[in-house]
């Protein structure tokens, strides 16, 4: 079975069509169909249905992708190996929002200064979705929030610890409550992270535990987008206090949900036979470096 039959499979399950795969590989339409020709004849069967426009993934075209993806990074884990400390080739990263604007930028930087050889493409979603598509192997590994639920194949590295805060406009009144953070809480309309995300669930959680009862405002998928909104007036929250500069707007009160407050913890999540070891270390070993950085600026 040729190499190349195989990365050309995969570029198709990634972009969706020949003809933007062809363009992403530097092939012509024509040699891409030969490539799936040739292992559709090898295996003898077909690997795509016909009938819809593009051709789409059949059961066994599917089946074959997840193979090949096991196969490339093997070999691609290999040729990194053979190349002694210098960490050189491709690593596809997952990271939730919050990291792309906190840790990640800075260790980005870092990372391209000690190892130059290394190409890195992110990708950003929530932390379901990233844990999920890394136990595919349509990524390397991922930023995330810690997983409740920790997948089969799946191996989880901590990074950085982050206080949960709530947080309001700045000239909100805290009444004398011994619980600010509930006075907080329920003085404005909440502004409800999405509940289906790892972090969102966290804070449900613990407004039900506690006996919160906040009034219904939006519900939102970006952390950055609520802190943005509390800024201007249009309610509370509760957001984590990044390892960076500025983790919310001037304008923001913040005050610790829970005392001790609540933790969001975030790490690496990868697959636990993770053929680019050498570059999930180097990223991860970059990381940690970058918050003691940012806890001691």
């Amino acid at each position: 079975m040729d190499f190349r039959h195989l990365k050309t499979l995969v570029a198709i399950a990634e972009h969706k069509s020949f003809a933007a795969a062809a363009d992403a590989i530097g092939l012509t339409q024509s040699a891409v169909s030969l490539h799936v020709k040739a292992l559709e004849d090898q295996l003898q069967t077909t690997l795509f249905d016909r009938t819809t426009r593009p051709p789409l993934l059949n059961t066994q075209g599917t089946a074959l992708v997840e193979k090949a993806r096991e196969i490339i990074g093997l070999c691609d884990g290999l040729t990194d190996s053979l190349r002694g400390e210098r960490v050189v080739g491709s690593l596809e990263l997952g990271a939730i929002p919050t990291a792309l604007t906190g840790i990640l930028p800075d260790a980005l930087v870092a990372l391209r200064a000690s190892h130059p050889e290394l190409r890195i493409r992110v990708t950003s979603d929530l932390s379901a979705d990233l844990a999920e598509a890394v136990r595919r192997g349509s990524l390397d590994v991922a930023v995330v929030s810690e997983p409740t639920h920790l997948a089969a194949g799946l191996s989880w590295h901590p990074i950085v610890s982050e206080p949960l805060m709530v947080i309001a406009p700045q000239h909100t009144p805290m009444g004398p409550d011994r619980e600010p953070d509930r006075a907080l809480l329920e003085s404005l309309p909440f502004l409800q992270f999405k509940r289906f995300a790892w972090a969102g669930r966290l804070i449900d959680t613990h407004l039900r535990e506690r006996g919160i009862h906040v009034r219904p405002g939006m519900e939102i998928d970006s952390l950055e987008a609520v802190a943005g909104m509390v800024s201007r007036g249009l309610g509370v929250s509760i957001a984590p206090m990044r390892a960076m500069a500025e983790p919310f707007p001037e304008n923001v009160r913040a005050v610790p949900f829970g005392d001790p407050p609540l933790m969001r913890n975030i790490g690496l999540i990868e697959r636990s036979e993770n053929a680019k070891i050498d570059m999930v270390k180097a990223l991860y070993e970059t990381l940690i470096a970058a918050c003691a950085r940012a806890s001691i600026a």
